[in-house]
């Protein structure tokens, strides 16, 4: 297969199979016309790829998993282990996301009948200074 066919076959962008090859996840052999060609086991591994990604699991988790792997180790503990450490972090990002959408919803309320002003020496715009000066 080349990379529009694997591309196709994965209803992925062809850049997307580019990029796993560069940074060594696909191995394809050359030609002598310089194409690259994917074998049937490249479209499984990329299809573990795109599913682990799906997950939230890193590029350096993935290569994690796939050393494991490559050891005949059975890389279930590695991705529990780490899919725990992404679920935190997940659980992290969220609660910073929430709390950011609260303090946007009272900037909206706070600023809703708030009079415009020019910038001066001191001040570019009294809304964002005069919240972030009093939340912070």
């Amino acid at each position: 297969m080349r990379v529009k066919q694997i591309a196709d076959a994965l209803e992925i962008s062809a850049d997307s199979v580019r990029y796993y090859t560069r940074i060594g996840f696909l191995v394809p052999s050359k030609s002598h016309n310089g194409y690259k060609y994917y074998r049937p086991a490249d479209v499984t591994r990329l299809r573990f790829i795109l599913s682990a990604r799906s997950l939230g699991f890193s590029i350096n988790d993935i290569k994690e998993i796939l050393f494991t792997s490559s050891q005949t180790n059975a890389p279930c503990p590695t991705v529990r282990r780490l899919i725990e450490q992404r679920l935190k972090e997940t659980e992290q990002r969220y609660q910073d996301m929430h709390e950011l959408r609260l303090r946007m919803r009272k900037a909206i309320s706070e600023w809703e009948n708030t009079p415009d002003q020019h910038p001066t020496a001191d001040t570019i715009c009294h809304l964002i200074e005069g919240f972030t000066a009093l939340k912070s």
